[in-house]
Formats: C-alpha cells, sequence, structure tokens
C-alpha cells in the first residue's frame, strides 16, 4: 500500500467503495487524512464498515467542510449528468479528484525523481503496460504495475528512487487526475469510445492528451490524426516527444506474444520507454521475446487438432477487433455480444479474411445484416459454446494448412457477463471441452 501522507490532517470525502474505492480508504487513513466515505449501494457501505472503515452518509454531510472529493473512477463526472456527490462538491468549490491523483501528489511528495511511466489509448493500453512492466522486471528493476491493469494505483508500493511505477490509466482516470506528471508518459491511439461518459469525441481526446501534456517524455503513436495532433502540439511547446507507429520497422520475429501490426505498435512504445529509463535496446528486446502476453488479448489457448485458438475477448469494439482480424490471413471468426456504435461496419475491408463467422449475444441480429450484405458465410449460434464447437468442427474439416479460430468480440461482455475476463474464461473452457479426436 502507499499510505497517502500528502493528505495527512485533510478532510477527504470518498465517493464510491469498489475495489478502487475501498483502496483509496485505506490509502488516505493510513495517511493521516479525516476520511467520510459513501456508495450509493449500502450493501458497498456495510462492506467497509465491517472492514472497520471510516463511513457516513454524504447526502447529509457539508461538503463545505472537506477539502477534497475522490471519486471512484466508475462515478460520472460530466456525463450524462454529474453524480449528486459531483454537483454537491462543485457548489461548495471543493476539487474532485481520483486515485491516481492521490498517487501523483505522494510521488511528488516523497519522491519526485521515483520513475513513474504512465500509459493510455483507445487500444493496446493494457498489453503495452504489461510489456513494459515485463521488460524492465526482465532487466533487473523493481517494478510495481497496477492501475486499470488488475492492481489499484494505492495498493501498490510507495514511490521509491529505486522503484518504477508502470501504471495503465484509463479516461476516466486521467479525467480525475488533474496534475498527472510521469516520468514516462505513452499515448497509443485514439479512436471512438467512452462517448457516452465524455459526450464528444473533442473531449475524449483532450482527457487522454492530459496523460503526456506535462510527462518528461511524451511517447505518442502517429497513426491517427488525433494522436499526430497531440504529438505536434506537444512537441512544438517544447516538450520531449517520441513518435511511435505500427509501421515502425522492429523485428519481433523471437516475440510470438506481439504477433500483428498493433503490436508492432506496442512495442515500439515499450522500446520507447525503455530507452528513457536507460534500458539498453538488447535487453528490451530479450525482454520481448521472454513476453508470455496478456490474458484475453490475442492469447493462445491450447486446444484439439492443428486449429489454432486465440482468446481475444477484450476486444470489446470494432477497432481493437480490427487488430486482430488483420493478424491472420483467413479465420474462423466468433464475435458479437453487447453492440457499441457503428457495429462491424468498420471491419468491412476485413471481411475478405473471414472463411465463415458465428454470431453470439445481443448483437446477432444486426451482425448477421451486416455480414450477409457483403456475402460473408455465418450462423447465428447465441452462446460461446456453441459458437466455438461450430468453428472447431468447421476450421478442422477445412483444408487450411493452419486453420484458426478467433474469438474476437468487437462488443462489449454486458449482455451475457460481467466483464471480458469472464468471457474469455468461458471460451477458454469451451476451447478446453471440444472433443479432441
Amino acid at each position: 500500500m502507499t499510505p497517502a501522507t500528502a493528505f495527512a490532517g485533510r478532510r477527504v470525502a470518498v465517493f464510491g467503495l469498489g475495489g478502487s474505492g475501498l483502496s483509496t480508504v485505506r490509502s488516505l487513513v493510513a495517511g493521516g487524512a479525516a476520511v467520510l466515505a459513501f456508495d450509493d449501494s449500502m450493501d458497498a457501505v456495510a462492506k467497509a464498515e465491517a472492514e472497520g472503515l471510516p463511513t457516513g452518509d454524504l447526502r447529509a454531510a457539508d461538503f463545505g467542510t472537506f477539502d477534497s472529493l475522490v471519486l471512484a473512477p466508475g462515478v460520472p463526472l460530466t456525463h450524462p449528468a454529474p453524480h449528486w456527490s459531483v454537483q454537491r462538491a462543485q457548489a461548495a468549490g471543493v476539487e474532485i479528484i481520483g486515485d491516481v491523483e492521490i498517487f501523483c501528489r505522494e510521488r511528488r511528495a516523497i519522491a519526485p525523481d521515483a520513475p513513474f511511466v504512465a500509459i493510455t489509448g483507445t487500444n493496446g493500453k493494457s498489453t503495452t503496460t504489461a510489456l513494459i512492466a515485463h521488460v524492465l522486471r526482465s532487466a533487473g528493476w523493481d517494478v510495481q504495475m497496477g492501475g486499470n491493469i488488475g492492481v489499484a494505483v494505492l495498493d501498490l508500493a510507495p514511490p521509491a528512487a529505486n522503484r518504477v511505477h508502470v501504471v495503465e490509466c484509463s479516461s476516466y482516470q486521467i479525467d480525475l487526475a488533474p496534475t498527472l506528471d510521469p516520468t514516462v508518459g505513452v499515448m497509443l491511439n485514439l479512436s471512438e469510445d467512452h462517448l457516452e461518459r465524455h459526450g464528444a469525441m473533442e473531449n475524449y481526446a483532450a482527457i487522454k492528451e492530459r496523460l503526456v501534456a506535462r510527462s518528461g517524455t511524451a511517447v505518442i503513436g502517429r497513426d491517427d490524426a488525433f494522436a499526430r495532433a497531440m504529438a505536434e502540439r506537444i512537441g512544438g511547446e517544447g516538450g520531449r516527444v517520441v513518435a511511435i507507429s505500427e509501421t515502425d520497422p522492429l523485428d519481433l520475429s523471437r516475440a510470438r506474444a506481439l504477433r500483428g501490426a498493433h503490436n508492432v505498435q506496442n512495442a515500439s512504445a515499450a522500446l520507447a520507454a525503455a530507452r528513457a529509463l536507460g534500458v539498453p535496446d538488447e535487453a528490451t528486446f530479450d525482454g520481448f521475446a521472454s513476453f508470455p502476453g496478456l490474458a484475453h488479448r490475442m492469447e493462445e489457448v491450447p486446444g484439439p487438432g492443428r486449429t489454432t485458438f486465440i482468446n481475444d475477448s477484450k476486444a470489446t469494439n470494432a477497432d481493437s477487433a480490427e487488430k486482430a482480424l488483420a493478424s491472420f490471413d483467413r479465420v474462423f471468426w466468433i464475435l458479437g455480444g453487447k453492440p457499441k456504435t457503428g457495429g462491424v461496419e468498420a471491419l468491412v475491408p476485413l471481411f475478405g479474411k473471414v472463411t465463415k463467422a458465428y454470431l453470439i449475444g445481443e448483437a446477432s441480429a444486426a451482425f448477421a445484416k451486416t455480414l450477409a450484405a457483403h456475402g460473408v458465410p455465418h450462423a447465428e449460434l447465441g452462446t460461446i459454446e456453441r459458437a466455438t464447437e461450430a468453428a472447431a468442427a468447421d476450421a478442422e474439416a477445412s483444408g487450411e494448412a493452419e486453420p484458426v479460430v478467433l474469438f474476437s468480440p468487437a462488443c462489449a461482455s454486458f449482455d451475457q457477463f460481467r466483464n471480458f475476463e469472464q468471457r474469455g474464461e468461458a471460451f477458454r473452457r469451451a476451447v478446453q471441452a471440444l472433443d479432441p479426436r
């Protein structure tokens, strides 16, 4: 844990008592803050109380007595409408921040020179975060990895001169971190996502830019217009910018977990981050070769026969699924779930790679119409289990030398699953249950 000593003696309201919210309360209490924590869910409040954490009804509190409101990242800040706790804080002139901001202030207070790498982007940020952490660990560094990937940032060990923090940041977290100032900031790419939270693409882009605007070295993708514009602005203001691309000439032949052009961009970002921290290129490429990949992101799942099964459950939008489709010549494609804006229309140029598609979940009927309009053979099968069985049988019966069953849903998971991890585990079990004959 990182005790939030920078908040010692301050009175802090915390709203949202999920995983990161509970982590925040523990950190603030350990650092000496006076905390009042609350949630709209009384079950969440009861869980915090059972742990002995300070809770109270913020609806009845005088917000003018608080120095800060710490908001869990999933609580609406601006869109579709500010949460009532946000409205109360704004009316009282109280700053509204999140756990990443607390970490940043603590770092500046106790170890301002401690290396800190922050990563964002619409797609690829989890893989890049895990890859950078793996490279640095392989090179002998003391690495703390967390944020939007797994461990809440305040559950990590405190910043120290001999310790590097590698932190994935969602747009929600950046929105609540006004003084985010990493040693190395990585902004991979930007495409339409989370507009229900941010209102417009321009707002979403502006929030993402905050992560690299104050960084010592800004590593920014140049493969989309929004990211290129960020690089030009920051460079024009005198910032140190390293532009990276999925067309960079990297030899990743030893890195099986980094197949596909999108992973060239991820690896190029990791190489730039490692260089900024003084890691020799040879050590970085050795780290690439031993990188096991990220669960549910272009992950090979052992299965029967000669077919390769790819679990890409983390592809929750069309742009992410595009990266997976582009990585193979031909696929038996399982897709569907809770659809996002635009469906799979953006993937039409890649439909020629699809031998057959297998549709699941809420999006099935709409996706079937799109596929049919472009002559793609498909079947509406409803569940991952039925789709996996059908795709595996077709792949094994095909004349292809190395058939690939690709589970890349291009959808959110919330119609049938709690999250993409649970969905990916369902695919893994379905593969393991296949008849080995």
